[in-house]
């Protein structure tokens, strides 16, 4: 039987010379040695304990200057560098018999360069990871998935009227040229029921707990913690989906301070860039095509989390189709026509956000808002929401939820 080892290795190039180490002058040549003996031991036949060690300071080093000032000021090269040096890290945890806790090890080494890193050798860790979930799928909990997946069968959602003079519009399957012209020139929200029936996610592939435990049980994504971003508490951290799926979809775990049920939500993450195999299991919206890029230009952010999540009020910078897969979400819509009566945050960071709470509004300090139109629906599966550029928009789940957004120009 071939080994992982084995495996991987026929991913790298076919030797030393061809593997690529190109850097800027701001990577300091002591740091491009240390890489150079990483390559090269690699490539050689005698196992040597420095592997783990030089792996370990690539990464010390890179994650450093990853943390040092504002992300977007972060130099490429030092992304680079620190993909390079997870790459050599699940080399040393793979190069002979590993266990399943240094392959997990391994999975989770690849998961931080694909959140961290800059794609290297035409994205190498992505195809690592992808041999890593092969080892690791053998072992499934068929049994734990099936009673989770009939618990949350029973779970009935308490679903809000929605008045009638206030319902979103909803038509199916529209042409491209009614869609362009009855909504997205004049910037129209609308529910388009029926575009997305023919996807996997939707059919022969569905997204329950145990699928996506099967698919992306291991695999490490950020996670927010809090109710919702706008609170002083909030915060983030990083997790395996399995371990988000038991403390925050499950309810296994509460707030150490309140006692109550903490709320985790993974939102607004690439998941699918992440992990194409999920990404097989959807399809970019044809009325995309009426934009002025093309296809990579296309933002694809996944939001899974439980019953009570709340992104609040809102707007963002580009056309939304929002596509409901699992569960339901209540929405509601403002123009950006009426934004002086959502009184936005007047901090830069928070500028597009809204400090009203939506539902429970404080009359006394924001007095224009109950003065404010508003249109609102509740997504189910199936149901994409176009929520043109800039509108404002609320969204609570109302049960375990999975959608998926595709942000274009």
């Amino acid at each position: 039987m071939e080994s992982l080892w084995s495996k991987l290795s026929a991913a790298l190039p076919i030797n030393e010379e061809q593997f690529p180490l190109q850097f800027s002058d701001k990577v300091e040549s002591s740091v491009v040695e240390m890489l150079t003996r990483s390559r090269h031991q690699l490539y050689s036949t005698t196992r040597s304990n420095n592997q783990t060690l030089y792996a370990q300071v690539v990464l010390d080093i890179s994650w450093e200057r990853l943390n040092t000032g504002t992300w977007r000021d972060v130099d490429k090269d030092w992304r680079r560098l620190y993909s390079y040096g997870c790459l050599f890290k699940v080399a040393a945890l793979c190069r002979e018999s590993p266990s399943e806790h240094e392959i997990l090890q391994a999975v989770r080494t690849c998961d931080m360069g694909l959140l961290m890193g800059a794609a290297v050798m035409d994205n190498i860790l992505q195809v690592f990871v992808r041999i890593l979930q092969s080892e690791i799928r053998k072992t499934t909990k068929e049994e734990t998935d099936y009673v989770e997946a009939k618990r949350l069968k029973i779970v009935v959602p308490r679903v809000p009227p929605i008045k009638e003079e206030l319902a979103v519009e909803r038509i199916k399957c529209p042409s491209l040229e009614s869609f362009n012209t009855k909504y997205l020139v004049p910037l129209k929200p609308v529910i388009l029921e029926g575009i997305i029936d023919h996807w996997p996610a939707l059919n022969n592939r569905p997204w329950s707990l145990e699928y996506l435990r099967s698919v992306a049980g291991c695999r490490t994504v950020p996670v927010e913690v809090g109710s919702r971003y706008t609170d002083e508490d909030w915060s983030q951290t990083l997790l395996t989906v399995n371990e988000f799926i038991d403390k925050y979809i499950l309810e296994k775990v509460q707030d150490s301070q309140s006692g109550e049920r903490a709320v985790g939500y993974l939102a607004q993450h690439q998941l699918f860039d992440q992990i194409p195999e999920l990404k097989e299991d959807i399809r970019i919206p044809d009325y995309c095509c009426l934009g002025e890029g093309d296809e990579d230009d296309i933002t694809v952010n996944a939001w899974f989390g439980p019953t009570g999540t709340v992104s609040p009020l809102h707007q963002d910078p580009q056309q939304n189709f929002l596509a409901q897969v699992v569960g339901s979400k209540y929405v509601r819509l403002y123009s950006p026509e009426d934004t002086d009566k959502l009184y936005p945050h007047q901090s830069q960071l928070l500028h597009n956000t809204s400090q009203v709470e939506v539902e429970n509004p404080d009359s006394e300090r924001f007095p224009k808002f109950v003065r404010a139109p508003y249109l609102e629906c509740v997504l189910q599966p199936g149901d994409v929401l176009f929520i043109p550029v800039k509108h404002w928009h609320y969204v609570r789940s109302l049960d375990v939820s999975f959608s998926v957004s595709f942000w274009w120009s």
